[in-house]
């Protein structure tokens, strides 16, 4: 095997792993440059001289002894005169320039010099000056500074940097070199491949090497998670790909991915595993990074290379160890978990590190390197957190409220915020104009934007400014939401709609995106290969597009590896449960769970559509004086409650338990009750997502698009629900249970199409009688 490691760094990650020091602050971090930063670079790009050129890409490679060094970088222009060469590196500001000074950033001048280093390297110059341009993002206005270096100069600079980071790289290549090892000699880690497993395994591998994205459907039970992460980790070994990020959405499938890499590590793994939280959860003083009241904050970047030294002696970067460690060194949890980020084998993270643009990983994703593996589980959840990710908002009441408060103190962002105000008025008029209180429109409202794109360029002087006001934290919320608007706005295409909707008093205005599956693949290229997979991905070629994918990409269908038998599944299409006929549902539900549970003495379930509906159930179903116990999901559940919830099912239970839940929900999915912890579900309903603005315009753009718009907006995610609630029955081989679908709809083509394979022996049961007899029939079988 190869052991030489290949190193691919940029040269900015270079000079801020090394130079950087002082604070850690969240107060303002010039988050809108990068919304208007690029513009500005062009705008002065475009009035440099013909002798200039525009974006050089760069490479210099160190070789040594077992490691190959890549380091790379782009400058933003260069002069090109026959007597003189200038490295050109353009910062946007709104800073006032007068306050600019030749100093005012080391950390800008250590770039250009790596970068004209590498340049008079590759070009044979003996001297080579740095020019640094900033520019008011606002005026337009620039002002530069220039120096002249020699050669040789710029090289002891560059060295005397590469050789702080050279100590850090030689022992993660020790580490890579050791991991490597340990999965050349890895195997599978049981004696045999379940049904299915070996299958899909195989496409993964092939998928990674063919640089491809896979979509799979594959029921619970075949071994998903091991088999997408082993391959995974064949094709880290041997070079395929750099970095594992494995996504989800659910924080108890993070927990199983981490267990499995743990029993890995058991049988000789070696490997590096981050599971990142999300701030609110792991910071210590409620995500505020203020270095005046937060002492881990405070001092940050000074104590952050120790605290990551110390910490990579472990090989699981978890909750607990990160705190701990956090504590230790005195440095903010979350972004530790962050900086460790950049040394695991593989992440463990939400969708939204890799693909949402107003979060994701820049330290990854925007160094240019496209090697990385994205293990997407549950990727029926990733449709509607897409849209989302895609989507942006603002509040007339929000704009309103900081308006009165900044008028005496900053009368130029109260001027631009009473322009934001008066537009929302007029919107408002428009709605109350139609009697809708409601109205869309393919295009963006332009004028908006401007004014959005105004109020950062005052809110980004304001603070550049390092003024504090009463209502700082206010200015700085508001800002960041312009900030996502705008940066969202640069993504609108014929896949958007706006939306203007008036609620009480407030108007909003929304860039609702519709169909993220154009977005979606171009995330998706920030990786070599991707494999999306889960139990519910009905219909595979729906989701294989609204997801991203092309013609090129795979798909695979696995059944279900357990015996049909071992699910009693029985329709009662004798019930409606349309909204229009719900009052006259509820007796007739109440006493088919009825039926269901009094059958057999265990746990079930019962699933609805809403709150109401289930309420309206349990009020009737408590009345039948069943005896049994009873418990029920209220909205906004803690953890503990939900603890307390899933606690209650228990094998051998004394009595029945029946517990009331929503379709959707949090125990909808991602939970496993093995065994005698549940004996059947109830389904009320086919899940239909309820009407609203948002569903009736998918339903339009796709029934125009494709004449499928009741399909892609309600019936698609409505059973999706259903598949995953009946899932919940089955989970092993040795389980054995009953699902009660209620609804006549469920007869109907459209749906009984989207029945899984092995839901084939269904059987129809009009009455409660019915239900009892088919319901104890299969419990004295099984």
């Amino acid at each position: 095997m190869d052991t030489k490691h290949v190193v691919k760094i940029s040269v900015r990650e270079i000079i801020e792993s090394v130079l950087k020091s002082g604070d850690l602050s969240s107060e303002y971090m010039g988050s809108s440059k990068a919304v208007e930063g690029t513009k500005a670079h062009r705008e002065i790009q475009k009035a440099r001289p013909v002798e200039y050129v525009s974006e050089v890409p760069i490479t210099y490679s160190i070789d040594l002894s077992n490691i190959y060094i890549e380091v790379s970088g782009r400058i933003d222009g260069i002069y090109k005169y026959e007597d003189r060469t200038i490295i050109d590196e353009i910062k946007s500001t709104s800073l006032s320039l007068e306050y600019i000074e030749e100093d005012f950033n080391l950390l800008h001048w250590a770039q250009a010099k790596c970068y004209a280093y590498i340049y008079a390297d590759q070009n044979g110059l003996e001297n080579i000056e740095v020019q640094l341009t900033y520019v008011n993002r606002e005026t337009q206005k620039n002002k530069t500074f220039i120096k002249e270096f020699t050669f040789i100069e710029l090289g002891e600079f560059f060295f005397n940097i590469l050789n702080k980071y050279m100590d850090w790289i030689g022992r993660v290549s020790d580490w890579a070199d050791l991991r490597d090892a340990s999965i050349e000699k890895m195997e599978f880690p049981f004696s045999t491949y379940r049904n299915g497993q070996r299958e899909l395994a195989v496409g993964v591998y092939k998928t990674i090497k063919t640089s491809r994205k896979l979509f799979v459907q594959a029921p619970t039970g075949i071994g998903k998670t091991l088999a997408t992460t082993f391959p995974g980790l064949k094709s880290l070994g041997e070079g395929h790909v750099s970095k594992i990020f494995y996504l989800t959405a659910k924080t108890i499938t993070r927990t199983v991915v981490e267990n499995a890499f743990e029993n890995l590590r058991d049988k000789g793994l070696k490997l590096k595993t981050l599971t990142i939280t999300a701030k609110e959860k792991i910071c210590f003083k409620e995500g505020k990074c203020k270095p005046e009241t937060c002492q881990y904050a405070a001092g940050y970047f000074d104590r952050i290379d120790d605290a990551v030294a110390d910490i990579f002696r472990f090989d699981n970067f978890n909750f607990d160890r990160i705190q701990e460690y956090a504590k230790k060194h005195m440095v903010c949890p979350f972004e530790y978990s962050l900086e460790i980020s950049l040394w695991a084998d593989c992440i463990i993270c939400d969708y939204n590190y890799a693909f949402d643009p107003r979060v994701y990983l820049k330290r990854f994703f925007q160094s240019g390197k496209m090697d990385f593996l994205f293990l997407v589980d549950e990727a029926h959840n990733l449709v509607d957190r897409a849209r989302e990710m895609f989507s942006a908002e603002l509040l007339k009441t929000e704009f309103l409220s900081l308006k009165r408060k900044v008028k005496k103190e900053l009368p130029e962002i109260y001027e631009i915020l009473n322009r934001i105000n008066s537009f929302f008025i007029e919107l408002r008029k428009k709605c109350e104009d139609i009697d809708e209180n409601f109205f869309a429109q393919s295009e963006p409202l332009k004028e908006l934007n401007t004014l959005a794109r105004k109020f950062i360029d005052r809110c980004d002087s304001y603070f550049e400014s390092r003024r504090k006001c009463d209502f700082h934290e206010e200015i700085l919320d508001l800002y960041f939401k312009g900030v996502s608007f705008i940066r969202i706005s640069e993504f609108y295409n014929e896949r958007y709609i706006t939306y203007v909707e008036k609620h009480s008093n407030d108007i909003k205005v929304r860039l609702f995106c519709i169909d993220p599956s154009y977005l979606l693949g171009e995330a998706m290229k920030r990786g070599k290969s991707a494999v999306l997979f889960s139990a519910t991905l009905t219909p595979l070629d729906y989701f294989s597009y609204i997801l991203g994918g092309d013609r090129e990409d795979y798909k695979i269908r696995i059944p279900s590896p357990f015996p049909q038998g071992n699910l009693g599944l029985l329709l009662a299409d004798n019930i409606s449960t349309r909204y229009k006929n719900r009052d006259l549902s509820y007796s007739k539900v109440a006493t088919a769970i009825y039926s269901v549970a009094k059958s057999k003495k265990g746990n079930y379930i019962a699933y609805f559509p809403s709150y109401k509906y289930m309420n309206d159930v349990l009020e009737r179903f408590v009345g039948l004086n069943s005896g049994f116990d009873i418990i029920f999901q209220t909205p906004n559940m803690g953890e503990a409650e939900k603890e307390v919830f899933l606690g209650s099912f228990i094998s051998d239970r004394d009595n029945t338990l029946v517990g009331f839940a929503v379709m959707g929900g949090m125990f909808g999915e991602g939970i496993d009750l093995v065994g005698d912890r549940l004996s059947g579900a109830i389904i009320v309903g086919v899940g239909l997502p309820q009407v609203c603005i948002e569903r009736d315009i998918l339903r339009q753009y796709f029934q125009d698009k494709n004449d499928m718009g009741f399909e892609y907006a309600y019936i698609y995610p409505g059973m999706n629900k259903v598949l995953q609630a009946a899932g919940r029955v089955i989970r092993t081989e040795n389980d054995r249970g009953v699902v009660l679908l209620i609804d006549e709809r469920f007869s109907n083509y459209n749906y009984r199409e989207l029945f899984p394979d092995e839901w084939s022996h269904v059987k129809k049961v009009r009455d409660s009688k019915a239900i009892e007899k088919e319901v104890s029939d299969f419990w004295d079988n099984n």
